[in-house]
């Protein structure tokens, strides 16, 4: 069995207490955890500013040549990298290389982001009574950097936070998920090897319960970035003070068909919308609404391009659903789909489970006050409902109070623009499902599922500070 330990100053360290980390999938025990105390992760942050007062003297170039290298080690490593994927999160070894991909691209684009940080000159002489003055902007990092990370892409959401804080010159204390500690550690090795210096990296493992307090609280932590519930990221915001911080906090995603929509081209990217990862994504299709005049054929259509899925084994490259990351949440969704069919709800398709799966599930004849449509279900479930005017479509997406992304298929221009106007997200997606995101588009919601955008070029701006300087010409 693995041990692991917390990685501070470039080093792996012991810890008292440790923890142990079950399969999704199995539930057979695959390593003991470190946990870290309190004062570990004191030590961790003093570390991480210690880094910070050499690194933010790199060069861009220095920077740049870093996150490059550990995109090509990624590469090189990739089928090692799915296979921890399906181990801790239980992700089909298809979707674990389809996360690598976009991983090793989200590296990337923080590599070139780190040569493409510029300022503007201000015109000083534009004010009255001002000449032989210059002025001009430049972005600065911050210090250290805590990152909060969950379980779903524990590759890619935590590229998303490395990579735009190593380009600007920050340093980084990481708090992996609980569930998913194997895939950060891997990425200190691939760190370590592609040259980035010691203690720019700090990762400490435990329950966010115990550690979150001092991760968001210490005087030397500039800013905070978090991934996860609505719940814990309300309670963060509130202890941050001045610091800068940004939440993503997940959502229901919706959209819209038209009755324009060629439904049999588009059936099989609803599904998967739908259900990759067992649902378990922050822009998972959770809401689809559908025109009257083609609700009939578009829910058939599902249905049965739904009953193609496998659920199994996620190390069996023919399995598309594998187990939701513990037994607990299978419980919670079983007993929300139980609630919605006492209130009229009708299972389609799915709702079968074993104590660690839940089969994709279609249900139809929801009301908009039914948990499995009004909050975040996080697991393979999809309502379908009907509408009679696009109005009313716009109307029900706006409901919600999550609103990260959200999506429209149809023919007709007005009706993508109007949509795009109105619909209250984070992000509208035309013709396409809203789980799409590719890793250079800015990304965050409004309303309640989140506060400030990541997306290289924009966290490279939510990680930096603005600083003005100005000079007299003349004496």
């Amino acid at each position: 069995m693995k041990e692991t330990k917390l990685w501070i100053n470039g080093k792996w360290e012991s810890t008292e207490e440790s923890s142990e980390l079950t399969a999704p999938y199995t539930g057979k025990v695959i390593a003991k955890v470190a946990k870290a105390s309190v004062a570990d992760v004191e030590r961790a942050i003093e570390g991480a500013h210690k880094a910070f007062l050499s690194f933010k003297k790199t060069t861009a170039y220095e920077r740049a040549e870093i996150l490059y290298k550990v995109a090509a080690i990624m590469r090189d490593r990739k089928q090692e990298l799915a296979k921890i994927l399906a181990d801790e999160a239980s992700k089909p070894l298809s979707a674990g290389l389809t996360e690598l991909d976009r991983t090793i691209t989200t590296y990337q684009f923080a590599a070139e982001a780190a040569k493409q940080i510029t300022g503007e000159t201000v015109p000083m002489d534009a004010t009255p009574g001002v000449k032989d003055r210059m002025g001009y902007t430049k972005r600065v990092p911050l210090g250290v950097v805590s990152a909060i990370t969950p379980f779903n892409f524990p590759f890619n959401l935590v590229a998303h936070k490395l990579g735009p804080a190593f380009a600007v010159g920050n340093t980084v204390v990481l708090k992996p998920a609980s569930q998913t500690p194997l895939s950060a550690l891997a990425m200190a090795e691939i760190f370590k090897e592609a040259g980035l210096p010691d203690g720019a990296l700090q990762i400490v493992t435990g329950g966010g319960s115990d550690l979150s307090d001092t991760l968001v609280t210490h005087p030397l932590v500039k800013k905070v970035t978090f991934t996860g519930s609505g719940a814990v990221g309300l309670k963060i915001k509130e202890k941050v003070g001045l610091r800068k911080i940004t939440l993503e906090l997940g959502s229901n995603a919706a959209l819209i068909v038209e009755p324009s929509t060629p439904i049999e081209k588009v059936i099989a990217r609803c599904v998967g919308g739908a259900f990759g990862f067992a649902g378990q994504v922050c822009i998972s299709l959770q809401r689809v609404y559908v025109h009257s005049s083609i609700y009939e054929q578009f829910t058939k259509l599902f249905v049965e391009e739904t009953e193609k899925l496998v659920v199994g084994d996620p190390h069996d490259e023919q399995t598309d659903v594998s187990a939701m990351i513990h037994p607990d949440e299978v419980k919670r969704i079983k007993s929300w789909i139980e609630a919605a069919k006492q209130q009229g709800a009708i299972v389609a398709t799915g709702a079968e489970f074993t104590d660690r799966t839940c089969s994709p599930t279609v249900m139809t004849n929801v009301k908009p006050d039914m948990k499995i449509v009004c909050e975040e279900t996080f697991a393979p479930i999809v309502s379908i409902v009907p509408y009679e005017t696009l109005d009313e479509a716009i109307a029900l997406v706006n409901e919600s109070d999550l609103a990260l992304n959200a999506g429209i298929y149809t023919n007709v221009f007005t009706d993508a623009m109007k949509a795009a106007e109105e619909i209250e997200a984070g992000t509208v997606v035309i013709n396409d499902v809203p789980t799409f995101r590719v890793d250079n588009m800015p990304y965050g919601g409004v309303k309640m599922s989140g506060y400030g955008k990541e997306g290289i070029k924009y966290a490279v701006e939510e990680m930096t500070e603005l600083k003005f300087i100005t000079m007299k010409l003349t004496y």
